[in-house]
């Protein structure tokens, strides 16, 4: 099976390329991630099965090599730090429920749910 790492991968869209070891570019489908894998990093090290369609070379039965280690996990705050985020993280929600329980939607719902997903970042890594 040939090797190759991962180009580009959008998560949303279901799709990114590999450039292979032999410097073929493959499509890479969602549907061709190994089962509970819904996204792969840029530099992802695969090791995948080629099938000619209809607009090119195509990966199938895709397995990763070695996964790109995340920032995030390289960079995890301490969990005395975390602690005080949570804590602050949990009183902007209490804030903001109000709000929602009135049918309205908080006007900084962007930022806080950026935050949100830095936190559960932190908290997975």
């Amino acid at each position: 099976m040939p090797t190759g790492k991962v180009k580009f991968y959008d998560d949303q869209k279901g799709f990114g390329f590999i450039t292979g070891d032999d410097g073929d570019q493959v499509f890479l489908h969602a549907s061709s991630l190994p089962d509970g894998v819904t996204t792969v990093k840029a530099g992802a090290r695969l090791e995948y099965g080629v099938v000619q369609g209809n607009k090119g070379s195509q990966a199938l039965s895709v397995r990763l090599l070695d996964p790109k280690p995340s920032l995030s996990k390289m960079s995890r705050r301490s969990a005395d730090d975390m602690a005080v985020i949570v804590e602050d993280l949990v009183k902007e929600l209490d804030r903001i429920s109000g709000d929602l329980r009135h049918g309205r939607y908080p006007k900084n719902g962007t930022r806080i749910a950026a935050i949100l997903r830095h936190v559960a970042d932190q908290l997975d890594a």
